[in-house]
């Protein structure tokens, strides 16, 4: 599992429908990007190993935009189970969950959002779903392989999907990590300029 694991408390504290506190809401998101780059370095959290942690130069992200904080309309609908493909061999068990709906600055987006099967299995993380994505940026400003989203299951249909959360594989950091391939689907033909840019230092990757 990814830094973002805190995530949940953090979506549960910024309720879209009740009242908003931007200051603290950003003031959340950068705390939790300090946090992000201290576990990376930090050589007790095992995410990279000495030598990577030598290499490593940085985390570089999009400034905080509330207009990538939307409202969407999530569609249950349950697929069959498959094996996602990762950039290793590994091929874990997941399904389609369902579908997000949504509009960024008013253009129409779609995003699939997917249930590890494994993870489901886990108490602490049953309610966890997942969203790669990819998007006009990739290449240029944001790691070419796609970002994340983490997800919970919903109690209604509008809910509230925050990209300035975007996060990278570990992937983007070391070659040692098996991270699920973004599928085809998922990739947004408009740039998302929020959450996590490409690592600083690699350019293309």
């Amino acid at each position: 599992m990814n830094y973002l694991n805190i995530l949940f408390s953090i979506i549960c504290f910024n309720n879209l429908f009740g009242q908003f506190d931007y200051q603290n809401y950003k003031d959340s998101i950068l705390q939790l990007r300090l946090q992000h780059a201290s576990a990376l370095i930090d050589s007790s959290s095992s995410i990279l190993n000495n030598d990577e942690i030598k290499e490593f130069t940085g985390v570089d992200y999009f400034s905080v935009d509330t207009n990538y904080r939307i409202l969407a309309t999530f569609q249950k609908s349950i697929g069959k189970r498959f094996r996602m493909p990762t950039s290793t061999e590994r091929k874990p068990w997941y399904r389609i969950y369902g579908y997000l709906i949504f509009e960024i600055n008013g253009i129409d987006g779609k995003l699939i959002v997917y249930q590890n099967l494994a993870l489901k299995k886990n108490k602490d993380f049953k309610d966890y779903l997942f969203i790669p994505f990819r998007d006009a940026t990739n290449k240029i400003e944001t790691y070419g392989g796609g970002r994340y989203l983490d997800f919970k299951i919903p109690d209604k249909n509008s809910v509230l999907v925050d990209f300035n959360f975007a996060y990278n594989p570990y992937c983007a950091y070391s070659s040692r990590y098996s991270c699920p391939i973004t599928p085809e689907e998922n990739k947004l033909l408009f740039p998302v300029y929020a959450g996590e840019k490409i690592p600083v230092g690699i350019q293309n990757h």
